[in-house]
């Protein structure tokens, strides 16, 4: 597989993804230094040509708009040389008057292999401190807690392809169909080619991925590790364990079983809010179906015991012999394109280096390989402990970078007040403006995603070339770079001398191999002699990579042989907790829930700069049963407050049989940048798992009240706007950098011809006013050039619709501003609702008319309108639709017999 391709035009590139963790292979086309396309790259293993919404858009993230482009200290533009002269001065000043542990850093999964490495060198190994975390410990630690206190590594035993092998997989914890869609497909497809593959979905919500479930089990919030508990004691019933395995390979499997066994059915149904029926029906599913994967994710690991909810379930697969076997296994997926590999290099607080945690052997030997008297001897703070010792004042200085800890921390305002009164914050972004970069003392510009070259690990276990496609914006560097030029102003000179990542990458496999005689199982030994050319074109390959496995391993444990002292796997004894009922139940009556939506990514630093990836869902929004929206006085379109002990935010409510009475969800994404009051993580308290540091994100006790709107007014400008007047706003880019559109509350009263020539450039205006409506219309331009538009309206419904607004900047003015203002063409304007299928731009009330007219499959949609014959992110809500308008038509057939 070639990584590249010219043709007299242009150049085709291979690379990797940025967004989740499966890692898939992009191929991207280049001309003149810019990206201009982006497919699915046919030949890597991860995705075979298949690429998401988010993947397929890549191109639409490029530019030099919002970036930081230059260093700055203090707010004032700097050179390089003296940016990396104040960090590295700063950090010294810092390690002699107060020690190296007031320095901490807190990394990424965005970050490359090689940038994560050369941080931690830097920090534990020669600044000698062990604060060293990464947003990682917000979604994939527990999961490798649970890893380790089972197999003795931070080991996924599974590879996609047991996912196409599988004949019963269980998704819990894990809305696939939206945060992993290209996995979801090959789920779907592989389904489709076996009938008899059955799928269980456990999730308190019915979710997208629901849409290829046999069963679905709505538990209880944070009751998942009753249900697998529940599932070892059937096992022991039905006489169902594999008592040769657990004998020849486990150990602990007696109190294990103990512990399950201790909860009655009668608790079990309680605590879980499932039926003895479905549980039954699950139980025995698992009983006769060897080939059985649960894929778990975020809604597992966000928990204040997402560690024994891990180990739970790897228990029914130790229990049974599934692991190590095709078809089948307890199968973590990671949320980061690069969580794994950062954890590879030490990128937790826990870990010293390269799987090693923190013995005074392991310090011994990364001493020696290092060269370095300074390497930290105990493991270092965790992140909502290491954002805590920011605002007690014991971290003097700390360096953030390619995360936005101020939207994604839990208890969120108290880690944005702690950077405000930190000595020192370093930020190393691509993007100018974040929540974060406004905190900063220095920022740093760091290359994006398409400009820098290195390595991910995926999901599996996979490693791939991210190699970059066009020069740096402005004065960017690369993380790996600029973190060695510190380093060396530092006085460190002899261990940073890197000229290319690939130096990096073969230190670090050669740490990997060094004095590891088969007792640390990440070993990528066999790539330590790559030559440039070599890494420049190497393969994905998944480890351990070793002489004895030089083209990599593709399933672990397959011998039933685990790297714990004993060498057998690990059963835990497991006491299921639910979440603490926290605060007056009274007036916080509901469950707050939080998680991610189909098109967008953390906090939309990248995927907010594609327009087309607003197009789905453009608003921050709480989804709430019927019932719930009712007991508010709450309505599809009304602005809402959701409150919690620790914060409010205000969002728009959306109504969906998919959550049950009594919950709540808010998704993750939306950040002051773009939203009046969305931060999401302001309402969760920072409680964490006691094993992995993990904090809850799946549940806080929450109440809903609804924000009387008076007006609503849809605005588009050329320039950005002041919102700080307005009672709640959204804001979005729009495509090719034309401007932005605006969402707003206001009061009203509100004057906007005031209101306008403050905040643009307008110098003539064109305008309409029904009062009692509160109907106003306004269209600023100067030498015939549109700058802004606005209409407002008592009532949401009656605004024009947001791509015919988009539209307005499209065009120069005509002479007769009168047919504008009179808004759309209701006759003519093709508004078609929600916008369902993003690659084809096509609407839901286009789909529900050609179900309408007799297509009544995905596949038959796919042949009329194209939707979901690209990325297939949408097929589960055409499957919905599809079967919404069958019942409707079912019922109405009914009501006329």
């Amino acid at each position: 597989m070639s990584h590249a391709t010219e043709t007299r035009d242009s150049c085709t590139v291979k690379t990797t993804c940025p967004y989740c963790g499966v890692g898939c292979g992009v191929s991207a086309e280049i001309k003149n230094d810019q990206l201009i396309a982006v497919s699915g790259d046919t030949e890597h293993p991860a995705n075979l040509g298949k690429l998401c919404v988010k993947g397929a858009a890549l191109d639409q993230t490029m530019g030099n708009h919002g970036r930081l482009l230059q260093p700055s200290i203090e707010g004032h533009p700097v050179s390089w040389d003296r940016a990396i002269e104040e960090v590295a001065c700063r950090l010294n000043q810092v390690r002699e008057k107060y020690g190296p542990e007031a320095i901490a850093f807190y990394l990424s999964g965005q970050l490359l292999t090689e940038d994560y490495y050369v941080a931690n060198k830097l920090a534990k190994g020669f600044i000698g401190t062990g604060h060293v975390d990464t947003n990682s410990r917000l979604c994939m630690s527990s999961a490798v807690a649970g890893y380790k206190r089972a197999f003795g590594a931070d080991a996924v035993p599974c590879n996609y392809e047991d996912l196409e092998h599988c004949e019963l997989l269980v998704l819990t914890g894990s809305n696939a169909a939206w945060t992993h869609p290209v996995l979801y497909r090959r789920i779907a497809a592989a389904k489709q080619k076996n009938p008899a593959m059955r799928v269980v979905v456990i999730d308190p919500r019915r979710t997208a991925s629901c849409d290829l479930a046999d069963l679905h089990l709505a538990v209880a919030p944070g009751a998942d590790a009753f249900i697998f508990n529940g599932l070892l004691a059937f096992l022991d019933r039905a006489d169902q364990l594999d008592r040769h395995y657990i004998e020849q390979h486990t150990e602990g499997f007696a109190a294990a079983l103990e512990t399950a066994s201790a909860i009655s059915q009668a608790e079990l149904e309680q605590q879980t809010g499932i039926s003895r029926e479905e549980l039954a029906t699950f139980y025995q599913w698992f009983v006769e179906t060897e080939k059985s994967i649960t894929f778990y994710s975020m809604g597992i690991n966000q928990s204040a015991t997402g560690t024994d909810k891990c180990n739970a379930i790897i228990n029914c697969h130790l229990a049974t012999g599934r692991i190590g076997k095709l078809g089948a296994g307890p199968f973590s997926i990671t949320g980061q394109p690069n969580a794994m590999g950062g954890r590879e290099v030490g990128g937790l607080a826990n870990m010293l280096a390269a799987h090693m945690d923190y013995t005074t052997e392991n310090v011994a030997t990364v001493s020696a390989f290092w060269n370095s008297d300074k390497v930290s001897k105990k493991a270092g703070l965790k992140a909502v402990d290491l954002f805590d010792a920011v605002a007690d004042g014991s971290i003097k200085a700390i360096w953030i970078m390619g995360t936005n800890p101020v939207v994604s921390m839990p208890n969120a305002d108290r880690v944005k007040a702690a950077l405000e009164h930190c000595e020192t914050v370093i930020v190393s972004d691509c993007i100018a403006e974040t929540d974060t970069t406004a905190t900063a003392n220095i920022l740093l510009p760091a290359a994006g995603w398409g400009e820098k070259s290195g390595t991910v690990t995926n999901s599996e276990r996979r490693i791939s070339r991210q190699r970059a496609l066009v020069s740096a914006a402005g004065e960017a560097r690369a993380d790996w770079w600029i973190l060695a030029q510190v380093a060396k102003a530092m006085g460190f000179s002899d261990g940073f001398n890197y000229q290319s990542p690939r130096d990096v990458f073969v230190e670090h496999a050669q740490l990997s191999d060094y004095q590891n005689q088969g007792q640390r199982l990440f070993n990528i030994g066999a790539l330590s002699q790559l030559s440039e050319t070599h890494y420049d074109s190497l393969q994905p390959i998944q480890w351990p990579v070793t002489t004895n496995r030089p083209q990599g391993t593709t399933r672990l444990f397959e011998d039933g042989q685990f790297v714990t002292p004993s060498g057998r796997a690990r059963f835990i004894a497991i006491t299921p907790r639910l979440p603490a009922k926290r605060k007056s139940q009274r007036r916080y009556p509901l469950a707050l829930n939080s998680g991610r939506i189909r098109d967008q990514w953390h906090t939309m630093t990248r995927t907010g700069r594609a327009a087309s990836l607003l197009d789905h869902t453009d608003q921050p929004f709480v989804a709430m049963h019927p019932d719930t929206a009712a007991a508010a006085d709450l309505q599809n379109g009304d602005l809402a407050e959701v409150s919690t002990p620790q914060g409010v935010i205000q969002v728009i409510s959306l109504i969906d049989l998919g959550v049950k009475p009594e919950q709540l969800f808010v998704p993750i994404h939306w950040s002051n940048q773009n939203a009046h009051s969305a931060r999401v993580a302001t309402l969760f308290e920072a409680i964490i798992d006691p094993v992995s540091g993990q904090p809850e994100s799946k549940f806080s006790r929450a109440a809903l009240k609804k924000i009387e709107s008076p007006c609503w007014a849809t605005l588009v400008s050329r320039t950005a706007l002041d919102c700080s007047e307005f009672i709640n706003w959204t804001s979005a880019a729009l495509p090719r950098q034309l401007g932005f559109i605006y969402q707003v509350a206001v009061s009203a009263e509100f004057n906007w011809q005031h209101y306008a020539s403050k905040v643009t450039g307008a110098t003539a205006y064109a305008q309409f006013s029904d009062a009692a409506n509160f109907d106003q219309r306004l269209i600023g331009y100067s030498d015939q050039q549109m700058e802004i538009a606005l209409f407002s309206h008592r009532q949401k419904p009656s605004l024009p619709n947001k791509a015919w607004m988009q539209d307005l900047l499209n065009n120069r003015a005509p002479e007769n501003y009168w047919r504008l203002l009179s808004g759309p063409d209701l006759s003519l304007a093709d508004s078609g609702g929600k916008l369902i299928c993003s690659c084809f731009k096509v609407s839901e009330e286009h789909i529900i008319s050609a179900i309408e007219t007799g297509a009544d499959s995905t596949e038959q949609l796919g042949k009329q309108l194209q939707c979901g014959t690209n990325c297939g992110s949408c097929i589960p809500e055409l499957s919905s639709l599809i079967k919404q308008v069958q019942t409707s038509s079912q019922f109405l057939a009914k009501q006329i017999g």
